[in-house]
């Protein structure tokens, strides 16, 4: 990708500054994790990450650029993807779907995920439109409540493994 070096790591206390900076308004922070409340804090995202698995960061070129985690996982069954965030710096050079790989392989080498579950909201065009190129299929839709807006969840699954 144009001699683009990616890599990833765990998620570390030290990278949650940068973390936060990730998102740039209210509408991607809702898209990333609905139950934050804007401005994203330092504090609100160690909360998500102490009760999740998985915290990843990834590098791009050495930077932090992207992140995720799981907000489910059921050993031998599936994890369900959370929190991703890609810095605006790094957006549109494939991180968020060099990410989306990692934890497919995080789901299958620590937890035996035969599945790997997403949610996108319906105004997160970009997000849906990364499921389907990675070849994940829609299996639901919910509606959600955004302050008195309706919104729709639509809900995606990728098998992993027979």
């Amino acid at each position: 990708m144009n001699g683009q070096q990616f890599d990833h790591r765990p998620t570390t206390d030290a990278d949650l500054d940068q973390v936060v900076r990730f998102v740039r308004n209210a509408d991607e922070l809702f898209f990333a994790f609905p139950r934050a409340h804007w401005p994203l804090t330092r504090e609100q995202l160690a909360a998500a990450c102490a009760e999740r698995q998985g915290s990843t960061l990834v590098l791009l070129d050495g930077q932090p650029a992207g992140f995720a985690n799981f907000y489910q996982s059921f050993p031998g069954d599936y994890c369900a993807l959370g929190n991703l965030m890609v810095a605006p710096w790094a957006r549109g050079r494939g991180v968020a779907s060099y990410l989306v790989g990692v934890m497919e392989q995080l789901a299958l080498r620590d937890f035996a995920a035969r599945e790997l579950k997403v949610s996108c909201f319906n105004d997160n065009a970009a997000g849906l439109l990364l499921y389907g190129r990675l070849g994940y299929r829609l299996t639901g839709l919910e509606q959600r409540q955004r302050g008195e807006q309706r919104v729709a969840l639509l809900q995606f699954v990728k098998h992993l493994r027979s």
